[in-house]
């Protein structure tokens, strides 16, 4: 009996032995920003606020060559209830089959990356006004699956993106989908088209987006953009459009400014058209970033007696 034992046991330990975990590369990123905001009309008290966040990776190589990369961001602001860990992912790369990633929290979609492509040096001209950003766009949110494939091998410069939300018992009541398709293979040209079904507020406030955008970029450094969608609700009276046009120009290698324009038209006949002007500026040194916006929006979600403006400096580091 004592010489079985001994033989398991040794048979145990050669098993254990003979076992060894891939080696992962492990990277830390992150940045922080010091800004000073304000608004007309609001009452935003201190104009001085910081945003740091920091990025864990951890990605190995498996033996059939796929990369697997496990993501966490730890986030924090001047808002009390953003001050956790953040984005959450695991990415599967399977080489020319594409990527795969299932955000556990801070997912994004493939439509609402592309609510608003138009060249700017800061933000877009309907952000940093209160009540002003609700544009068309796709799902976003957690447990969310996004795929994304080069597909060059088809069509030079042709790239798909397309995310999955499943249903649950309380928020996304029907599950919620969407996809994107991009156009590089033209020098300085950018197309793509993008469709999304969102469900994230229940059935009774579905809404299906499309998404058109074209921007060209020349060798002078003069960007030029234009992006339309369209949100159908099938709630009553609910849709909306929106257009938006812009304009930036790369003076120097550091040095850019931009110049944008929206509109946002509601099917709902007592709503004003929102139309809203932004312009940018920023500029680069290594790792630090300076960027300045100021925005004017008339008829704020449709309000025709809300005509607010909003601007904002930036101090940014990156590490």
């Amino acid at each position: 009996m004592n010489n079985l034992k001994k033989i398991g046991l040794t048979a145990l330990a050669g098993t254990l032995v003979s076992v060894s975990a891939n080696a992962a590369d492990l990277s830390v990123t992150g940045g922080a920003s010091l800004s000073f905001a304000g608004e007309e009309k609001q009452l935003t008290g201190n104009g001085w606020s910081m945003n740091n966040g920091v990025t864990f990776s951890a990605s190995v190589e498996q033996d059939n060559g796929w990369n697997i990369t496990a993501t966490q961001v730890l986030n924090d602001d001047d808002v009390a209830s953003d001050r956790v860990f953040d984005t959450r992912s695991l990415g599967i790369d399977m080489g020319d089959a594409g990527t795969l990633t299932f955000y556990g929290t801070g997912g994004s979609g493939a439509v609402s990356a592309i609510d608003d492509t138009t060249p700017t040096a800061g933000e877009e001209s309907w952000d940093d006004v209160t009540g002003a950003d609700s544009v068309p766009g796709g799902p976003t949110g957690n447990n969310m699956f996004h795929y994304t494939r080069d597909m060059s091998n088809l069509v030079d410069g042709l790239s798909v993106t397309a995310s999955f939300t499943p249903s649950d018992k309380a928020v996304e009541i029907e599950s919620s989908s969407d996809y994107a398709i991009k156009y590089t293979g033209m020098d300085g040209l950018t197309v793509g088209f993008g469709q999304a079904e969102d469900n994230g507020e229940g059935a009774t406030a579905s809404v299906e987006t499309d998404v058109l955008y074209a921007n060209y970029a020349t060798e002078m450094g003069i960007s030029i953009g234009y992006s339309a969608s369209e949100a159908d609700s099938n709630a009553s009276n609910a849709d909306k459009e929106m257009v938006a046009m812009g304009l930036s120009y790369a003076m120097s290698e550091d040095l850019s400014v931009s110049y944008n324009i929206s509109e946002i038209e509601y099917e709902n006949s007592t709503l004003s058209d929102q139309e809203a002007t932004g312009i940018s500026v920023s500029y680069t040194m290594g790792s630090l970033s300076i960027k300045a916006n100021h925005n004017t929006v008339d008829n704020i979600a449709g309000t025709s007696t809300d005509d607010r403006s909003g601007y904002a400096l930036t101090l940014g580091f990156t590490f």
